[in-house]
C-alpha cells in the first residue's frame, strides 16, 4: 500500500473533523409534529419542553397609565394594566416580554418565558398585547389596536412607567427586549423606537414567530374559520356544539385530566378529526380574541358599531347578545376597514388603505432591520401566518440573525427544550 504522506495526513484528519463538526451542527430536530396546525394546537409535549421550576418569584402589579381617563363601568375590573414583575437579588440583565394576540401578561408562553429567563439569571417584565381588554381600556391611546407604530408607542409608554416603578429596588446591567407572534412583530418597531427615544438603548432584541404583514396575517387566520367550516360561518353553531360535545365526551372518559397547557393532547384525534377542522380550531380561537377586541374598542370609543351610540353598559349589563354580534361582525377586515382605518385616517389625511396595510408590515422598516445588528428573529418554516416568500425574505433581510426551525407551526414549538436554549443563548450572546 503506497504511504500517505504526513500533510496527507493532517490534510485527512482535518477532514474528518470538519465532517465531525457538521455532523453535530446538522443534528436532527426533533420537535414531535410534523404538521403545522396540530402542533399549533398541541404545543409540545411535557416531556418535550425544556426543565423550568414550576414557581419563581414574581409580584403582580397594576398601573395608572392615564390618570383622568373615564373607563366604562361595564369594564370596572380594567381600569388599571396588570402586569408582572420577576426580580433577581443581584444585579442582573432586564427583559422585557410581549405577548402575542389578545394574550394576557400570564398567558402560558408568557409564563414559560418568564420563568426560562427567570432561572437564566434576569429580571423579567412581562406585559399583555395591546390587543388585550385590560390594555385596550386603561393603556391603549386610541382604544383602537392593530396600528403596529401606535401601539408600539403604547407599550414603550408601559415599560417605562413600569421601570420607573422598579428601577430603585433592583439594579440592571443591560435591557433586552422580545416577544411573541404578534408581540413579536411589535418588538421591532418598539426598538427602533427606542434607537430614537433613548430610554432603555436595548442591547438586544429577538422576534418570535412574527407576522410579516400584520394584516395580511390577521385576515389569513380569520379565514381559516369561515373557509374551514363545514357549511360556512352560518354553521358554525353547529360547528362549536360538535367541538364541545367531543371534549366533553373525552372528559367523561378519562382522556385528559385537566383543560391547561395541553389542553387537546390526548384527545386530539377524537376532537379535531380532520385537517380543516384542526384549521377551523385555530380560526376559532383567533375570532374569539378579535371579537373581545372588537367590543371593548367599540365600547371605549363609543363608535357604534357594536354597541349603540351614547348606550351606557354596566357592570350588571347583559352582554350575551353584543358577544354574539362581535363573533359574527365579519372578522378582522371589518375591524380594520370600518373601525380602524378611518380612525387613523383622520389623523392623517390622505392616508389610503394599501398605505395603511404596508405601514403595518415589517416591509415598511426593512432598511432598520438589515442595518441594525441587535435584532435577531426565530420562525418556522411551515408557520401559516407567513405567506408564500415570507420566510426567504426573512432569511433574506435578518441573514445570520435569523433561525428558522423546519416544523412547529405558529408557536406550537416555543416551549420546546431546543427552542428554550436558542432563546437564553441568543440573549447571553453564545
Amino acid at each position: 500500500m503506497r504511504k500517505i504522506k504526513k500533510w496527507q495526513q493532517g490534510l485527512l484528519l482535518c477532514s474528518l473533523a470538519l465532517v465531525a463538526v457538521c455532523t453535530v451542527e446538522a443534528a436532527p430536530y426533533d420537535y414531535p409534529f410534523d404538521d403545522p396546525y396540530e402542533a399549533t394546537i398541541l404545543g409540545t409535549p411535557e416531556k418535550e419542553m425544556a426543565p423550568l421550576p414550576k414557581k419563581i418569584r414574581i409580584k403582580e402589579r397594576a398601573m395608572t397609565v392615564f390618570p383622568d381617563r373615564e373607563v366604562p363601568d361595564v369594564f370596572w375590573y380594567n381600569r388599571k394594566l396588570l402586569y408582572s414583575v420577576a426580580c433577581q437579588k443581584e444585579k442582573a440583565p432586564l427583559i422585557f416580554m410581549i405577548a402575542g394576540t389578545g394574550a394576557g401578561h400570564d398567558s402560558a408562553n408568557m409564563q414559560m418565558m418568564q420563568k426560562a429567563f427567570f432561572q437564566a439569571g434576569f429580571h423579567v417584565v412581562s406585559i399583555a398585547s395591546p390587543t388585550h381588554p385590560s390594555f385596550i381600556t386603561s393603556a391603549s391611546s386610541s382604544s383602537l389596536p392593530g396600528d403596529v407604530r401606535s401601539d408600539s408607542r403604547d407599550l414603550y409608554r408601559v415599560m417605562d412607567l413600569a421601570w420607573q416603578k422598579v428601577q430603585n429596588k433592583i439594579e440592571v446591567s443591560d435591557f433586552f427586549l422580545t416577544g411573541y407572534s404578534l408581540g413579536g412583530s411589535q418588538a421591532a418597531f418598539v426598538a427602533k423606537l427606542d434607537d430614537e427615544e433613548g430610554v432603555f438603548n436595548f442591547k438586544k432584541v429577538l422576534m418570535i414567530n412574527p407576522a410579516l404583514s400584520l394584516y395580511d396575517s390577521a385576515v389569513h387566520i380569520d379565514k381559516m374559520l369561515v373557509d374551514n367550516i363545514p357549511g360556512g360561518l352560518d354553521q358554525f353553531n353547529a360547528f362549536y356544539e360538535k367541538l364541545m360535545a367531543n371534549i366533553t365526551e373525552s372528559y367523561k372518559q378519562g382522556d385528559f385530566i385537566d383543560l391547561s397547557y395541553g389542553f387537546f393532547y390526548h384527545a386530539y384525534d377524537k376532537i379535531v378529526p380532520s385537517r380543516s377542522e384542526a384549521k377551523a380550531v385555530i380560526g376559532f380561537s383567533f375570532r374569539i380574541s378579535l371579537a373581545t377586541m372588537l367590543f371593548v374598542s367599540d365600547v371605549m370609543t363609543n363608535s357604534g358599531l357594536i354597541v349603540p351610540k351614547n348606550l351606557q353598559l354596566k357592570r350588571t349589563s347583559s352582554l350575551t347578545d353584543y358577544s354574539k354580534v362581535s363573533g359574527r361582525a365579519g372578522g378582522f377586515r371589518l375591524y380594520a376597514e370600518d373601525l380602524l382605518f378611518p380612525a387613523f385616517q383622520q389623523k392623517r389625511p390622505g392616508l389610503t388603505m394599501g398605505q395603511f396595510i404596508y405601514d403595518n408590515s415589517l416591509r415598511s422598516i426593512e432598511s432598520y432591520l438589515k442595518n441594525t445588528r441587535k435584532i435577531g428573529l426565530v420562525t418556522n418554516e411551515n408557520d401559516f401566518i407567513l405567506a408564500a416568500g415570507d420566510v426567504d425574505y426573512f432569511r433574506q433581510v435578518f441573514q445570520s440573525r435569523a433561525k428558522i426551525y423546519p416544523k412547529g407551526g405558529h408557536c406550537g414549538n416555543m416551549a420546546y427544550k431546543d427552542n428554550v436554549a436558542y432563546m437564553i443563548d441568543y440573549f447571553r450572546g453564545r
